[in-house]
């Protein structure tokens, strides 16, 4: 049976008081059109076993059914196949260069589909394991799949502006705009879309063909994590689904979801445990993006407005009309709004949400590695073996003090979480290979930038981590990281150094990640008063500067 567990005294086990932080009034428009299936006054058989629909085990006739050995692909095979395509979407193209080759789905930052990153500066180190080299255990931190916008974004917000003005009759769009006298705004909130559940689908099979073989080393089923959000279930299932198959993944495994809720501890979602954190997200990560808006898009509010006549066009509006462009392709297939913008303003978009990345979920943000050091803590305790005991960031005791909910003998972990999470896991692991070059400017994109949300927190992003034995034993003897594919440099950890593979010597990593969480002042980070703005913000590490 398909063991589902919640667990709701989270917050009692943190010695940190929980702030709540208060949600902005959304304005959400509604999707203009809306569908629900199957339809609320049909419903399904009563059972599988209904006489005109069985279930498949009851039909027999199944045919042959020995099983083959299991994948492991990273050792086995001379390459591994990267992610390229993000089929069934319609590649957009710009206004200004039809047919080039630039790819606009790449400058959608959090908004793009994965697609594999060639090298974060290893040239030479692929997703293969080093020659040599045994995979003993692995590590996965994703992301969830394409979901529709978040309540209260621009794009509702423009949907509800554009609407008003065609209910009163005062919108006449006319040359490349026409098509938004009858355009209807079709997009949910916040739920996976089909292309996001075949994401992280084709992220479970492809991560079993991957390092299938280490299911071999089970003494029990595996214990995979997500958060109660809709769209996190959906996606750690559609993946469990991939992964094990549509027939047996309800039985081969264990699902913890943890309360994704203000009051709740969860390492997965440490929003409302780390109040200046989302203080920085609003009052730094925000209005970054909103200032370098007014210096991207001014020539595209310019351009838009003479094709509405009577409707007052900002750069809200604008900036609304962009996101639509990412967010109705990866719903609908296809978007009218994305061949209205250069390739200059596509750039532009994406290094939009790097500003608002870098600042608000980012090594700019001052108690961000604080929110991502409580992951860390389960990872030295998982690499370890050894049972956490103090819970003074944003650790849930319930779960990691139990060895049903949290086993420390698995050698594949699942961990499903959002993309500002990874952002902040990051900083407080100390990668700093996404600081060089400093801060981010406000008012130009820097040619040496380093920091791309693209390549950090796409939709169905992951985080990997190879434990390795070199050369191979049982004997666990490096570890490394790979980000979206690419193998990440470990420089930024004590004692790691430069390696052209990105190994590390395993225990010289726990030890600086031992490190880094004494470095990491959780409590003065999250709690105590001090105030940044965007002019004097030049933290790189994602830790205010003691």
């Amino acid at each position: 049976m398909f063991w589902l567990y919640a667990f709701v005294s989270a917050a009692l086990t943190s010695q940190v008081n929980a702030a709540a932080v208060s949600g902005k009034a959304s304005s959400f428009a509604g999707s203009t059109s809306t569908f629900q299936f199957p339809p609320a006054d049909v419903t399904a058989t009563a059972s599988l076993g209904d006489s005109f629909f069985p279930d498949a085990s009851e039909v027999g006739f199944a045919g042959p059914t020995p099983t083959g050995d299991e994948a492991e692909s990273v050792a086995t095979a001379p390459a591994v196949a990267p992610v390229k395509g993000y089929f069934p979407l319609v590649r957009p193209d710009t206004s200004d260069k039809k047919g080039h080759a630039f790819d606009v789905v790449k400058s959608w930052a959090n908004l793009s589909p994965m697609q594999s990153v060639q090298s974060f500066g290893l040239v030479n180190a692929t997703e293969q394991i080093p020659e040599g080299c045994k995979i003993n255990q692995v590590f996965l931190l994703h992301r969830h799949g394409a979901r529709y916008p978040t309540s209260g974004s621009s794009p509702e917000t423009f949907a509800t502006d554009i609407h008003s003005a065609a209910g009163n009759g005062t919108l006449t769009a006319t040359g490349p705009l026409e098509f938004l006298n009858t355009w209807t705004y079709k997009l949910g909130a916040e739920l996976l879309t089909p292309f996001g559940r075949e994401q992280l689908f084709n992220l479970g099979v492809g991560f079993r063909v991957k390092y299938g073989d280490l299911l071999k080393n089970f003494t029990g089923l595996p214990v995979w994590r997500t958060t109660s959000e809709a769209r996190m279930v959906d996606s750690a299932l559609h993946f469990a689904a991939g992964f094990f198959g549509v027939q047996s993944y309800q039985s081969s495994y264990r699902q913890i979801i943890e309360i994704e809720e203000d009051g709740f501890n969860s390492t997965l979602v440490p929003w409302s445990q780390c109040p200046n954190a989302e203080n920085a997200i609003y009052e730094l990560g925000h209005d970054a993006t909103s200032a370098w808006n007014k210096v991207y898009l001014i020539d595209a509010q310019k351009r838009f407005s003479q094709y509405l006549p009577g409707f007052n066009l900002t750069i809200q509006d604008v900036a609304g009309m962009q996101a639509l462009c990412p967010y109705e392709t990866v719903a609908l297939g296809y978007s009218a709004f994305c061949d209205l913008f250069t390739e200059e303003e596509w750039k532009g978009f994406a290094y939009g949400i790097d500003l608002d990345f870098w600042y608000g979920d980012g090594p700019g943000n001052p108690a961000v590695s604080a929110q991502g050091i409580g992951w860390v803590q389960e990872l030295v305790s998982r690499l370890t073996k050894t049972r956490i005991t103090t819970f003074d960031t944003t650790l849930n005791g319930s779960i990691v003090g139990s060895n049903v909910t949290f086993p420390l003998d698995q050698p594949i972990y699942v961990d499903a979480s959002h993309d500002t999470v990874i952002s902040a896991v990051l900083p407080a692991m100390n990668f700093t290979f996404f600081a060089a070059g400093g801060p981010l400017p406000l008012d130009h994109i820097p040619e040496s930038q380093t920091y791309k949300v693209q390549e950090i927190s796409p939709f169905a992003s992951r985080l990997v981590g190879q434990v390795l034995s070199c050369p191979a034993s049982d004997t666990p003897t490096h570890i490394r990281w790979l980000l979206n594919d690419g193998v990440l440099p470990q420089t930024g950890i004590q004692g790691c150094g430069y390696d052209p593979n990105g190994l590390c010597d395993f225990d010289t990593f726990v030890a600086g990640m031992k490190q880094r969480i004494d470095e990491v002042d959780f409590v003065f980070d999250c709690y105590a008063n001090y105030s940044l703005t965007l002019q004097n913000d030049t933290i790189t590490n994602g830790q205010f500067p003691q």
